[in-house]
């Protein structure tokens, strides 16, 4: 059964004229007579009522026109899909990422994303740099928002954002009531910070940062979640160390103050593997356009 059978069968339908329906269908009205003659025989029925003066759709064609025309409407599509597939128009893709990214840089990609692409599946998961790097190699992830440095083989990083660090405190503690902190003043205080098994390079960068401005603090734990971590300090079991953005949701009960540290940023970093596909090459120039990736 060809398509363009099925196209004249609904035309002729919908007009019950032959002239017309040959004229919407750029045809000459024998050609539609043969193709309408065609499909009834393939199917083995009467489609139509004809003679001098009129059409009408038999029973069993009044049956056959909705099947007719939701055939048709389907091939349209699975052409479209096709089509918008080749232009990344259309697909799914995975994305990891870690706390920084949520107050403003997740949610501003998520908008454009479904306002200029709307047939993009954008798949979140939040996890720390290493399991996105495994994940990453492995296929399970597109792309991943991670903590840098990092050096993997195989898995290329561009950054996309810069913090400086804050120190969350209890909201009654004393040292609450400075306008910020150095890590003097913090050193016979109980911190947490974000163990180094969860983001290597952060963790470094951190603890020379501190060493170079006054020293390391009393470490109380390492944890694996700033939200952990937060809820710790508003229990008023010790202070916490983490980027800026990690500190926009805070408890009601826990206050933050900038660590001065000079010229120190924690950073974070878009990762890939590849641009295999034409989706992939959508989300990624779209990523490159908001969050600044050269």
């Amino acid at each position: 059964m060809e398509f363009k059978h099925l196209r004249s069968f609904v035309t002729l339908a919908e007009d019950l004229h032959f002239g017309r329906a040959a004229r919407r269908l750029s045809i000459v009205q024998p050609a539609l007579s043969m193709q309408i003659k065609m499909l009834e025989h393939e199917l083995g029925v009467r489609l139509f009522d004809r003679n001098r003066h009129s059409v009408t759709l038999t029973e069993v064609g009044a049956m056959f026109l909705p099947e007719a025309r939701a055939t048709l409407k389907q091939s349209a599509y699975a052409v479209d899909v096709a089509k918008a597939s080749s232009r990344g128009e259309i697909g799914r893709v995975r994305l990891g990422f870690v706390s920084s990214v949520l107050p403003e840089l997740l949610p501003k990609l998520v908008r454009a994303l479904h306002e200029r692409f709307p047939r993009i599946q954008l798949e979140l998961k939040d996890m720390p740099g290493p399991e996105q790097a495994a994940a990453l190699k492995d296929g399970r992830l597109d792309f991943g928002l991670m903590r840098l440095p990092t050096v993997i083989a195989g898995i290329h990083t561009r950054e996309v954002l810069q913090e400086t660090l804050t120190v969350a405190l209890p909201r009654n503690h004393p040292l609450a009531m400075r306008d910020s902190l150095t890590p003097e003043v913090l050193a016979q205080e109980p911190v947490f910070i974000l163990a180094r098994q969860y983001a290597p390079g952060f963790f470094d960068g951190l603890m020379q940062a501190l060493d170079s401005h006054g020293g390391r603090p009393l470490i109380a734990s390492e944890l694996g979640e700033f939200t952990t971590m937060l809820a710790l300090v508003s229990a008023g079991l010790g202070i916490g160390l983490l980027p800026t953005n990690a500190a926009r949701a805070l408890p009601a009960d826990v206050v933050s103050k900038p660590l001065a540290l000079g010229g120190y940023r924690a950073t974070t970093g878009l990762a890939w593997v590849d641009l295999n596909s034409p989706v992939k090459t959508t989300v990624f120039d779209l990523m490159n356009e908001l969050l600044g990736v050269d």
